[in-house]
């Protein structure tokens, strides 16, 4: 009964290793006989939404008033965005800081430096706006420079749901990939077979328009480019041949 326990033993671990040594020479021969190409794709579409990046910095020669100061224009300032429609979780504060602002006094008849000394404190309030209705850009930013923002960064466009033509640039990107491969296929004199794997990267990015400070008008809306935002994949593929 043992020898015949031990002879069963011996053959499964035959069996076993020879399952495994197959699959290391087959492993080797896909390895052997594959062909890696890459293919890009690109989708080019109108932005649908914008990122504002606005503030209001004041400053007084004490915290309270510099505070209190701020307070009164950015209270102004949210007013402002509502009476333009702009929904209140399309408005975020990203920075609120309370400074002070040292002055140098003059140097002393001896020639030496005093300290630097407290002239009066700075507060920095700053929001993030999404606008969701393009047209309304340029309005948006006079709107907000005549409601008291004194600090205007970048603005970004992006496009709101970018999946649809992310999915459209991956198909253009897998077509051609196998474009690149029947060409060197045929060029090489060898057949293609299955595609073995297909891996990812890349994707698009929003594009900043970056802004120099603007003055208090009342003129004509600002003129904003929205431009074209490109969307892109980018794809590796091991397809085996014959």
């Amino acid at each position: 009964m043992q020898d015949r326990t031990s002879r069963t033993a011996l053959w499964l671990m035959a069996a076993i290793l020879s399952v495994g040594l197959a699959g290391t020479a087959n492993a080797a021969e896909t390895a052997r006989r594959t062909m890696t190409v890459t293919g890009s794709g690109e989708v080019s579409a109108r932005p649908d939404v914008a990122y504002i990046d606005s503030g209001v910095v004041t400053e007084a020669k004490t915290a309270a008033e510099a505070l209190a100061a701020n307070t009164k224009a950015m209270t102004a300032l949210f007013a402002g965005l509502e009476s333009m429609k702009i929904a209140k979780d399309d408005i975020q504060t990203t920075q609120f800081t309370v400074n002070p602002v040292y002055a140098q006094p003059a140097p002393r008849p001896d020639g030496s430096q005093p300290p630097a000394v407290i002239r009066g404190y700075q507060v920095t309030n700053q929001v993030s706006v999404t606008i969701r209705k393009l047209d309304t850009l340029g309005a948006a930013l006079d709107k907000l420079v005549q409601l008291g923002s004194n600090q205007l960064g970048g603005i970004r466009f992006d496009i709101d749901k970018p999946e649809p033509l992310m999915d459209r640039a991956r198909q253009s990107a897998v077509a051609e990939a196998l474009r690149k491969a029947k060409l060197y296929a045929a060029a090489a004199g060898v057949a293609l077979g299955h595609v073995v794997s297909i891996s990812e990267s890349g994707g698009y990015a929003p594009q900043p328009v970056f802004m120099k400070a603007m003055a208090m008008r009342d003129s004509a809306p600002v003129p904003v480019a929205a431009g074209m935002q490109k969307v892109t994949a980018d794809v590796t593929m091991l397809i085996y041949i014959v």
